[in-house]
């Protein structure tokens, strides 16, 4: 589990094929910002850009880690693909830390597009479009995770194409995470609030009452 909270800006350092075919993944080399790695053991947890991935391998002394992503991952997420690319951070949430964002699992939805980036006195607004089935765990002052961070929802607009919905960006925010590098048109990946998705699996569920067994 994770927060939302981004404790670093890494970068892909090197991308391997694990096989010869389009079904095999990557294997991944990462460098983290000096000294993030001080408490990370081999099988750990971290959040690249929201996706949940494994330390495979660990050279703490060089800030640098491998991880093992499928190629279903990969067809599923946004920016895990390109080598100098840079990733939002997130080691797993332990049990005695602060939630300073809100629950996320690291499990990516879905991708959505950058609609609009722009300076709004001194934050960003981010604006982006979400594919139509994301589009009703949205709603206003609600979470929504983008490439790995925790923000709150500021507006909801349904189109035909989607969902368009609105962010504020803080300078810190800004500054601390990839957010900034974002433009229209960018991907980015999407996790929805994890409360949201109970909600309507029980909603959905009270719309079709069990059959009562028969004698």
């Amino acid at each position: 589990m994770f927060t939302g909270i981004i404790t670093g800006v890494g970068r892909i350092a090197d991308s391997h094929a694990l096989g010869g075919s389009l079904q095999h993944g990557r294997r991944l080399t990462i460098e983290a910002p000096a000294g993030f790695l001080a408490d990370v053991g081999l099988g750990d947890s971290i959040a690249l850009n929201g996706a949940c991935m494994t330390v495979t391998t660990l050279d703490a002394p060089q800030n640098r880690f491998t991880i093992d992503i499928s190629a279903e991952s990969l067809a599923r997420t946004a920016g895990l693909d390109a080598v100098g690319g840079r990733l939002n951070l997130e080691k797993a949430l332990r049990a005695h830390d602060r939630l300073g964002g809100h629950i996320v699992s690291g499990h990516v939805d879905g991708t959505g597009t950058v609609t609009r980036f722009s300076p709004v006195g001194e934050s960003h607004e981010l604006a982006v479009l979400a594919p139509p089935e994301l589009g009703k765990y949205l709603a206003y002052k609600g979470s929504i995770t983008i490439n790995g961070v925790s923000l709150t929802v500021n507006r909801v607009a349904d189109r035909p194409d989607g969902c368009e919905f609105s962010i504020n960006l803080i300078p810190h925010t800004v500054q601390h995470t990839t957010l900034g590098d974002l433009a229209a048109g960018s991907t980015v990946n999407l996790e929805i609030d994890t409360v949201a998705r109970y909600v309507e699996r029980m909603l959905g569920a009270g719309l079709h009452p069990a059959k009562e067994a028969t004698p």
